[in-house]
């Protein structure tokens, strides 16, 4: 399989593999309410990451280069890192750990490299500059790129869905509460 269609597969199955492996991970999570605690403090850091860049980015209408998106160029993905490492801390399960190491190690680099491309396609002389100022994944603490000031858009926000997060993560932790509450 060429590389392009690997990733374009790999890209189209994230989602729906994810809802199998939290169900997966919810069968084999140990939960603590110490774990929980340290898990909803992570979770909360990463919903905000992703509710900021939501609130910023039109998707393939314009290159999204504020907020934090002046910080990294995939503030989504590095959201739904932090997510997951909330995941593995709340269940309090070294095989979750494993299952989410090797899930964002086999989707995200592939899933980043095509997002990548589509960026360059839609937008060749800004990305360019673009990239050359704001790192891939990992942030800078400092903003590397100079943007206008461009304000944070809840109509954003609800158009991009990102409410969806939010409510899957209130799922997933309540889920995990009561199976610790109700299962010895």
């Amino acid at each position: 399989m060429p590389e392009t269609t690997w990733n374009r597969t790999i890209y189209r199955w994230r989602v729906r593999s994810s809802l199998f492996l939290i169900l997966l991970i919810i069968v084999l999570a140990k939960p603590t309410w110490s774990s929980i605690l340290g898990g909803l403090a992570i979770c909360a850091l990463g919903l905000l990451i992703r509710a900021w860049a939501s609130g910023h980015i039109k998707k393939e209408k314009e290159l999204a280069m504020t907020g934090p998106y002046r910080y990294t160029r995939n503030p989504l993905y590095l959201g739904n890192f932090i997510l997951g490492v909330s995941v593995a801390v709340g269940t309090n399960s070294w095989w979750c750990v494993l299952i989410f190491a090797v899930y964002f190690l086999v989707f995200y680099p592939p899933v980043i490299k095509e997002e990548r491309e589509r960026m360059k396609r839609l937008f060749p002389a800004k990305y360019d500059e673009y990239k050359k100022h704001v790192p891939l994944f990992f942030p800078k603490l400092k903003p590397l790129f100079s943007a206008s000031p461009i304000k944070f858009s809840w109509s954003l926000y609800k158009k991009n869905r990102e409410y969806r997060a939010l409510l899957g993560s209130f799922i997933f932790w309540a889920i995990l509460v009561g199976k610790m509450l109700l299962l010895p």
